[in-house]
């Protein structure tokens, strides 16, 4: 009632998924294909194929026991995937269709830490958690080698470049790198030289040179003709994968001449090249380091020129080799979002802040992602000021910045400010002029930052330091954490809401207070004004959204509906409506004059703290605790206009079913009758069939010539007609005709059979106990009527006269 309310008066009635943003990266190893046209990275259960291109997943492989997939490797000719799982089976994939071509146990005692193909793409190397290391042939499939003596987890395994020495390398829990040959299938050498884990290995052109990392913060360079180490160089941080360059000039990176030179990634978050002969680092990337920016692989794809790097926080970077100018940039995991705001004045970004001190700015048609670093700690809130190229954050640093999006969608901090005491909660921008903003702490206080005029009217420069911001206003405002802020549309007001189960209202720029809204059982999450009346609403943890008068502080409506605590509210389509979410993942949407949920939108699993509304009032933003950033579309109209589509549709096809009943052309009309789903309108077909004077001709005729899913379709009305007593003989004449004249292996096949039976059967026998008890009291009327012996009647008396 409430769906059809809103759609004849004109609001909101539905949102749809437009776009996920969801996780597909949670951490371990992240591989290229030769083109650097695609990724491929571990989720869970789940390996996920990416375009590179468009950052969209192309495909979502899983086993079939959706068990953990605990390594992959991809061929060297970009044909055969394996992946391994937790319940120790392999799976070979052609990964281009999603299909599984073999699924074989990995013998191993163990789960599969490791695994990599040899240059051939015919040989696959498995290094296990019980120390064994197994070879396979994948294209004879059988298992070939197996090599024990590694104690302890085998976490790496490599082939030799050239297939023609037959040698698999290995490393194990000792830090030792052992040499297996695959002809006598003995450890030719045990290489040792690491402290701690082998991270990586890398081999030279020719084959001669190997080059291995550790998170000993060495990395050794190793003579595979003598298996003898050549030079250790020290790198003064972990190291988790080592790439060696080509042997030829780069100037961008510093590598003068043709020697040996090696590319580093590790726990400082840099890419550095080192130059193996002299142990010196030539060149070191331009980036400072950030919590989370620790480096966890990385991978040169050499045909397509790129350089993949991973960090701690599951951001996937693609690089230029020959310069490392970052190319693009994927956000794997967002962990916990927290909040989501549109940018760009025509929406085209969103920003999100996630469980981390990094935001990240995506472009909605490609969902390129930038990262945005700056602050040292988490960021819990976000605003964005009236044009929407400036925008806002807060985090538990206790400070505050300022970013701006330039037109090519770049992002820079041009201002910071700090001066809270403990972390920065919320946040609010200015909503006639972008000229200050408002921040609300767990130290009780709220702060007031105006917008130095250096900032409005510079134009954005990368390469420039940010403006310092500096408090105007300071007050306290409530004795717990002030959970929201928000500034009226006019900039004269400010509301508050806290953990005390109060709001307050202030007039700006003092703060000076006007009033308190008490009524809420527990603290609350959100204040919002109304965009066009004197109206603000709150959210609590009690699970109601209220709404109060600005004029005298009185409640005016309370919306109950969520299970748990309403974490934000919105208004949308002018104040008329509001849109809520909440602790139980849901979103709803609510009418303000008559207090109805309209619709209630499900496609989080946990806590939805980020909900913000587009300009132009037809799309909606959330963003939640498992990680996913929805973007909602409002499909009222689009909806409307199918509806309407249907309705004249249904008319159309009524009057040319009523044409053809009159036109005694049944066959066509029955098929109509089915096609729009009806039972009623079929059953109306039925009974004028059944009216002609052939009516058993006419119906065998017609039912016969239907097409199988038609009879299925004729079957399954059947059920609902047989229901009732008026309807039953036309439902037993189909019936009738279908039993006389299909093969029961006909009617056996056909779908849902067996439930359609099951539901004729009891009303069937019921309708001919009833008919029995009817012929059988007919036959005794009969035979009453036959065997009654009437009196006969007396003679009329004769008149005395004659």
């Amino acid at each position: 009632m409430a769906e059809a309310a809103a759609r004849v008066s004109g609001f909101k009635a539905n949102y749809a998924v437009e776009r996920k943003i969801e996780p597909f990266y949670k951490g371990g190893k992240a591989q290229l294909d030769t083109t650097a046209q695609h990724l491929f990275c571990i989720c869970g259960t789940r390996l996920n194929v990416l375009d590179v291109a468009s950052g969209s997943v192309l495909r979502s492989l899983e086993q079939e026991d959706q068990e953990d997939i605990t390594a992959f490797d991809l061929s060297p000719d970009d044909e055969t995937l394996v992946t391994a799982s937790r319940a120790l089976l392999l799976a070979q994939w052609t990964w281009r269709e999603g299909t599984v071509t073999r699924l074989w146990k990995a013998v191993h005692t163990a789960p599969v830490a490791t695994m990599a193909f040899d240059p051939t793409s015919t040989l696959l190397a498995t290094g296990g958690c019980d120390g064994a290391v197994r070879i396979w042939d994948v294209v004879r499939h059988y298992g070939t080698h197996h090599f024990r003596g590694s104690p302890g987890v085998v976490h790496l395994v490599a082939f030799h470049p050239d297939p023609t020495r037959l040698l698999l390398f290995s490393s194990a829990a000792d830090s030792a790198i052992r040499v297996w040959s695959l002809e006598t299938r003995l450890c030719l050498a045990l290489l040792t030289s690491h402290y701690s884990a082998v991270t990586s290995l890398a081999f030279s052109a020719d084959g001669h040179t190997m080059l291995s990392s550790g998170r000993d913060k060495i990395c050794t360079v190793w003579d595979l003709r003598s298996c003898q180490a050549t030079r250790t160089v020290p790198v003064f941080e972990s190291v988790e994968a080592v790439v060696l360059l080509p042997e030829e000039p780069v100037r961008a990176l510093g590598v003068k001449n043709s020697g040996l030179h090696f590319l580093t990634a590790g726990d400082q978050g840099i890419l550095r090249v080192w130059e193996a002969a002299s142990g010196q680092c030539v060149y070191t990337q331009p980036q400072p380091p950030g919590p989370g920016r620790e480096l966890t692989h990385c991978s040169l794809a050499r045909a397509a020129g790129l350089l993949l790097s991973v960090t701690a926080d599951h951001n996937l970077l693609l690089y230029e080799a020959s310069s490392l100018q970052l190319q693009k940039q994927f956000a794997g995991y967002n962990e916990e979002v927290l909040d989501v705001r549109f940018l760009g004045p025509k929406d085209s970004h969103v920003v999100v802040a996630s469980n981390s001190p990094c935001l990240k700015v995506f472009e909605l048609q490609t969902l390129a992602c930038q990262i945005l670093h700056g602050h040292t700690d988490t960021v819990l809130a976000l605003d964005v000021f009236r044009k929407g190229w400036l925008f806002a954050s807060c985090a538990k640093d206790q400070s505050v910045r300022i970013w701006r999006m330039n037109k090519a969608g770049q992002v820079d901090c041009v201002a910071q400010g700090s001066g809270h005491t403990h972390s920065v909660g919320t946040i609010s921008c200015s909503r006639l002029k972008d000229s200050f903003l408002v921040t609300g702490s767990q130290d009780c206080t709220v702060k007031l930052w105006p917008l130095p005029e250096a900032l409005l009217s510079q134009s954005t420069d990368p390469g420039g330091s940010p403006v310092l911001l500096q408090a105007q206003t300071t007050q306290r405002c409530h004795d717990k954490d002030i959970n929201s802020v928000a500034i009226s549309p006019n900039d004269k007001l400010l509301a508050t809401g806290s953990q005390d189960r109060t709001a307050k209202l202030w007039s700006l720029p003092q703060c000076r207070l006007l009033g308190v809204f008490s009524g809420h059982r527990r603290g609350l999450w959100c204040v919002q004004f109304s965009p066009m009346d004197q109206v603000l609403a709150t959210a609590s943890a009690d699970g109601t959204v209220k709404l109060w008068a600005l004029q005298d502080f009185s409640c005016l409506k309370t919306f109950e509906g969520h299970d748990a605590s309403v974490l934000k509210v919105a208004f949308v389509n002018r104040g008329t409506q509001l849109l809520s979410s909440g602790s139980d993942g849901l979103v709803k949407l609510w009418t303000i004059k008559n207090n109805e949920c309209v619709r209630t939108l499900d496609a989080h699993e946990d806590k939805v703290w980020g909900l913000h509304c587009s300009r132009l009032d037809g799309h909606a933003l959330t963003g939640g605790s498992d990680s996913r950033v929805i973007l909602w579309k409002d499909v009222t109209e689009a909806e409307q206009a199918e509806e309407q589509a249907k309705r004249e549709e249904q008319l159309v096809k009524q009057q040319e079913l009523d044409n053809l009943l009159h036109e005694r052309r049944y066959l066509r009309a029955l098929g109509l009758a089915i096609s729009l789903d009806r039972p009623h309108t079929v059953l109306t077909v039925i009974q004028a069939i059944r009216r002609d004077p052939e009516a058993c001709e006419k119906l065998e005729a017609t039912v016969l010539r239907l097409r199988r899913d038609q009879k299925e379709a004729l079957l399954r009305f059947c059920v609902t007609w047989n229901t009732n007593s008026r309807h039953c003989h036309e439902a037993q004449a189909v019936l009738g005709v279908l039993l006389r004249h299909e093969a029961p292996e006909e009617l056996l096949a056909y779908e849902g059979v067996r439930a359609v039976l099951e539901a004729l059967l009891p009303y069937t026998e019921r309708h001919f106990q009833r008919l029995s008890r009817t012929l059988q009291a007919a036959t005794f009327l009969d035979f009453l009527w036959h065997h009654m012996k009437l009196p006969s009647l007396p003679a009329a008396p004769r008149s005395s006269e004659t």
